[in-house]
C-alpha cells in the first residue's frame, strides 16, 4: 500500500512528547569540553579604542579569551556579501555585537569574565529606523525596480486615486531551541561541527573561512532543530564559527548555547518595512495602476536582505492583476542586529500592502472589500500574467474565493456584524477575507538544486541522506514516505540519516518552502536509478521456465515489499531476498540522486522572468472582536481554504497550515519589538514578548484543502505549505482594520502592523465618544 497520501505521524512526534528526542544541547558533554560565550558591545555604534583582558584572564576556570586578532582566517561572514565580522575589529554595529570570545570550564567563570573585561568604546551616532536611514541615505545595495505598463500615466487619468503609507513591524523567531553548536577538533586541522542550522553548507563554509582551512576540512552535522523559522538559515553560522575558533585555540571540544534573552537580543528578526503608495482605480474598485516604494530595515549588514526585499516586491501584486505596476525597493542600513530570513521571506511584507490598499479602495467606493478582491483577482485564461512576466498556470484563485465565500457564510455574517456594531456600545467586530498567491522556489536560481544518497542494505532496509534539515516540519517523514513508495517497501523500512556535509555536498538551505520539493525529488532520482538496476537483475530471476516467458526490466514492479512481473504477478519474490542476491552478485545497492528545478529564470536587472516553479494559493476569512474599552482583540472564527495539490501527508500538512497561520496571527496582532532609545531590545523574553498561546486560538478554526487533481507540475502532484499559510493571517489584521473603520475610517487608514491592543485602543480613544455613564 502506498505511503504517500497517508496520515503518518511525524517520525519525531513520540520522541518529542516523551522527552526522548535528543536536541543538540541534550548531547552529553565530551571529555574536557569547554563552554563558549561572548562579550558584546554595550553601545549600538562605536569605535573600539581598547580591550583590556588582563583581569578576566585571571578568573579561575577561564581557558581562553579571544578577539579578532586570534582569528587565523578571514574575520568576515555573509551569504551574499561578506560584510559582517565574527568579532568586531574596529567598529561595533549594534548592541551586543560580539567583541571578545570566552572559553571556560563553567558558566560561573564565563559570567565572572564578562564582568572583568574592560572595553573603551567611542560612541558614534546610531541609526535605528527607516525614516532616519532614508534621511541619512544609509542604504545597502542599489534601488530595485519591477514594473509593467506606465503607472504614472495611468495614475494621471485614473477616475479615483488614493495614496498612503503602511508601517509593518518585525517579528522574533522565538524558536524553542536557541542558537547552539558543538565543535570537535580533529587531526590535521580538521573540524567536526554539530550545529542547529537550516543550512549545513553555509556553516561549513563559514567555519572553514574563519579557521583558514579548505571546506573539506570541516564536516557539519545537523540532526534536528527545536524550531528555526528562518532564523537558523544564515545566523547559525556565527555561533558555530565561535565554537570552532575556541576549539582550534584550546584543542578541546567547545559548546555554545545562547540563553533565550541573549539569543533574542543579538539575533536578527523579520524585517520591518515601510511602504509609500499611490493607487488608481474606477468607481467599481477595479485597479488600473499602482506605484509603491518599499523600504526595508536590513539592520547592520546585508545577510539575505536583498533576496527578502526581492520577494516582497515579487509579491506586491499578491492575487490581483494590476495592468500598470511600478514598485521600487531599498534596503536601509541601521544599527540593529542584521535582520534575516523569516517564514514567508518578505512575502508577508509585500502582500499586506496590496491587501491594505484594497481595504482602502473598498472604503472609498463604498463596497465590500471581498467584492473588490474578486473583481481584481487574477483570471484563468486572461488577466493572468504577473508584473514580472510569469504566466499563472492552473490558477485556483477565483474558485477559492467563490467556495470559501459560500462555505464560511461570509455575506450573512457581514450583515450580522453590521447590526452588532450599530447596537453594541462595548465591542466592535470585523470580518475580512484575504488571499495568498505564494511563489514556490528560491528566487536565486542556483539554490534550486538538491542531492540525495540512498543506500539499500542486505536485509532490505533503506537509509536516505539528503541536504534537507528537520526543524519539526516533517521533512524526514515525507522523505521516508516518498522513498518507501519508490522502492515498494514499507514506511518503517526507511530511515533518514542526520544531515551531514560529508554525505551531501553543496546543499541549499531548507527554506523557501521547498525542502520536500527539492530533496524529495533528488531522493526519487536516486531510487529510480536503483530500481532500474534491480529490475534488470530481477528480470531473469522471475522468468517462467515452463512458459518460456522472459520478463523485461520494464515489466518489473516494486510494491508492498515484493518484486514481481506485471504480466504474471504470481512470479514474485520479496524485496529483501532480491537485494541480498544482488549484493552477492556484486550489484551496486547505493545511489546518489540529483534534482535541479526546471524552468527557473529571472533577470534581476530587468525585473522580468520566471522566478517561481509554481504558486500555492489560498484564502482565509477571519472574524475578530475588539473591546472598545481595553483594545483587546479576540479572533473568534477563522475559515481557511488552501490549494495543496495532492497532500503527501495530510496530517503534517494540516499542522503546517494551522501552525503557519497562528504564527502569522502573532505577527499581525501581539508580537511587537520594543527598543530603548539606545538601540537595546527591551522585549527580549517570554515575559515581555507576546507570541500567541492556546488562549489566543480562534474559537472556531476551520481548515480545508481544495482538491486540485489538475496540479501536475510538482513532486507527486503536491504543493508546498511551509510558508503560504502564514500570509493568510493577514486576514486577521484586515478584519481588525474593518472593525476599526466602523468606529473611525480615518483611524482605520492609519492602522499600522501589528495591531496590538494598545494601538487599537489609542485609535478608538482618539475618535470615539463614549458616554460618561458607561465609563
Amino acid at each position: 500500500m502506498s505511503s504517500a497520501g497517508k496520515n503518518i505521524p511525524n517520525d519525531s512526534a513520540a520522541g518529542h512528547l516523551s522527552g526522548q528526542s535528543v536536541f543538540l544541547n541534550d548531547v552529553l558533554p565530551a571529555r574536557s569540553e569547554l563552554l563558549v560565550d561572548f562579550i558584546g558591545s554595550p553601545v549600538a555604534h562605536g569605535r573600539i579604542r581598547s580591550v583590556d583582558l588582563s583581569v578576566a584572564a585571571k578568573v579561575p576556570g577561564v581557558v581562553a579569551l579571544l578577539t579578532h586578532q586570534d582569528i587565523p582566517g578571514h574575520n568576515r561572514l555573509g551569504s551574499i556579501v561578506k560584510d559582517e565580522h565574527l568579532l568586531a575589529d574596529e567598529i561595533v554595529e549594534y548592541v551586543g555585537d560580539p567583541i571578545v570570545l570566552i572559553a571556560a570550564e563553567t558558566r560561573s567563570a564565563i559570567e565572572a569574565a564578562k564582568k572583568s573585561v574592560l572595553l573603551d568604546i567611542e560612541e558614534l551616532a546610531p541609526i535605528f529606523c527607516i525614516d532616519d536611514a532614508i534621511a541619512a541615505e544609509s542604504f545597502i545595495g542599489p534601488r530595485r525596480v519591477i514594473e509593467r505598463g506606465d503607472a504614472a500615466a495611468a495614475l494621471a487619468v485614473a477616475e479615483h486615486r488614493l495614496q498612503g503609507s503602511l508601517v509593518t513591524g518585525g517579528q522574533e523567531h522565538f524558536y524553542f531551541e536557541s542558537q547552539t553548536a558543538i565543535a570537535e577538533p580533529g587531526e590535521y586541522g580538521r573540524m567536526t561541527v554539530h550545529s542547529s542550522t537550516q543550512h549545513p553548507t553555509e556553516v561549513q563554509e563559514a567555519v572553514a573561512e574563519i579557521l583558514g582551512v579548505r571546506f573539506n576540512h570541516v564536516v557539519v552535522i545537523s540532526k534536528r532543530m527545536g524550531g528555526a523559522f528562518g532564523g537558523k538559515e544564515t545566523q547559525a553560522a556565527a555561533p558555530a564559527a565561535m565554537a570552532a575558533l575556541a576549539a582550534v585555540k584550546t584543542r578541546r571540544p567547545c559548546r555554545i548555547a545562547l540563553g533565550k534573552d541573549d539569543d533574542m537580543r543579538c539575533t536578527g528578526k523579520r524585517h520591518p518595512f515601510q511602504s509609500r503608495w499611490t493607487v488608481g482605480f474606477d468607481s467599481s474598485g477595479r485597479i488600473s495602476a499602482l506605484a509603491m516604494d518599499l523600504y526595508s530595515n536590513a539592520g547592520c549588514s546585508c545577510d539575505v536582505s536583498p533576496a527578502i526585499l526581492e520577494r516582497a516586491m515579487l509579491h506586491a501584486d499578491n492575487a490581483y492583476f494590476i495592468p500598470n505596476f511600478y514598485v521600487t525597493g531599498r534596503l536601509c542600513k541601521t544599527n540593529l542586529p542584521s535582520n534575516t530570513a523569516f517564514r514567508g521571506f518578505g512575502g508577508p511584507q509585500g502582500v499586506v500592502n496590496i491587501e491594505n490598499i484594497i481595504e482602502e479602495i473598498a472604503l472609498h467606493v463604498g463596497k465590500d472589500a471581498l467584492d473588490v478582491r474578486q473583481l481584481n483577482c487574477y483570471g484563468i485564461h486572461e488577466r493572468n500574467i504577473t508584473p514580472y512576466g510569469q504566466r499563472i498556470e492552473n490558477s485556483t484563485l477565483p474558485a477559492l474565493f467563490v467556495q470559501l465565500r459560500q462555505s464560511s457564510g461570509y455575506d450573512q455574517r457581514q450583515r450580522e456584524i453590521a447590526e452588532f456594531n450599530q447596537a453594541s456600545p462595548t465591542h466592535v467586530r470585523g470580518l475580512s477575507m484575504t488571499a495568498v498567491k505564494f511563489g514556490i522556489s528560491f528566487t536565486n536560481k542556483t539554490l534550486n538544486q538538491a542531492n540525495a544518497l540512498v543506500s539499500i542494505y542486505t536485509d532490505g532496509s533503506v537509509m536516505v541522506s539528503t541536504g534537507g534539515t528537520e526543524m519539526g516540519q516533517g521533512l524526514n517523514t515525507r522523505i521516508r514516505q516518498i522513498v518507501a513508495d519508490e522502492l515498494g517497501v514499507e514506511f518503517g523500512d526507511v530511515m533518514v540519516a542526520p544531515t551531514s556535509t560529508d554525505k551531501n555536498n553543496n546543499t541549499s538551505p531548507t527554506a523557501a518552502s521547498s525542502g520536500t520539493d527539492l530533496n524529495g525529488a533528488a531522493a526519487v532520482n536516486a531510487c529510480r536509478k536503483l530500481r532500474e538496476r534491480l529490475a534488470e537483475f530481477a528480470a531473469p530471476l522471475l522468468a517462467d521456465p515452463q512458459s518460456g516467458l522472459m520478463p523485461s526490466a520494464g515489466n518489473i514492479r516494486f510494491a508492498e515489499g515484493l518484486v514481481y512481473d506485471s504480466r504474471r504477478p504470481e512470479r514474485q519474490m520479496p524485496f529483501r531476498s532480491l537485494v541480498l542476491r544482488a549484493y552477492q552478485e556484486r550489484i551496486n545497492l547505493g545511489e546518489r540522486g540529483f534534482h535541479a528545478t526546471p524552468g527557473i529564470d529571472f533577470n534581476r536587472d530587468t525585473g522580468k522572468g520566471t522566478p517561481f516553479y509554481y504558486f500555492t494559493n489560498g484564502v482565509a476569512a477571519s472574524e475578530v472582536e475588539i473591546d472598545r474599552f481595553t483594545g483587546e482583540l479576540k479572533v473568534s472564527r477563522v475559515d481557511v481554504l488552501i490549494d495543496a495539490g495532492r497532500c503527501i501527508n495530510p496530517g503534517i500538512d494540516r499542522g503546517q497550515l494551522s501552525g503557519g497561520f497562528i504564527q502569522g496571527m502573532g505577527w499581525v496582532t501581539t508580537e511587537e519589538l520594543k527598543y530603548s532609545s539606545l538601540g537595546e531590545l527591551l522585549s527580549h523574553s517570554p515575559t515581555t514578548y507576546k507570541i500567541p498561546n492556546i488562549g489566543d486560538l480562534p474559537e472556531v478554526f476551520n481548515l480545508e484543502f481544495l482538491h486540485n487533481s489538475e496540479n501536475s507540475v510538482n513532486l507527486l502532484h503536491s504543493k508546498a505549505l511551509g510558508e503560504p499559510p502564514l500570509l493568510l493571517a493577514i486576514s486577521v489584521w484586515t478584519a481588525a482594520k474593518q472593525a476599526l473603520s466602523s468606529v473611525s475610517p480615518d483611524a482605520a487608514s492609519r492602522l499600522s502592523l501589528p495591531a496590538t491592543g494598545e494601538t487599537l485602543l489609542l485609535a478608538m480613544e482618539l475618535t470615539q465618544s463614549i458616554p460618561v455613564a458607561v465609563r
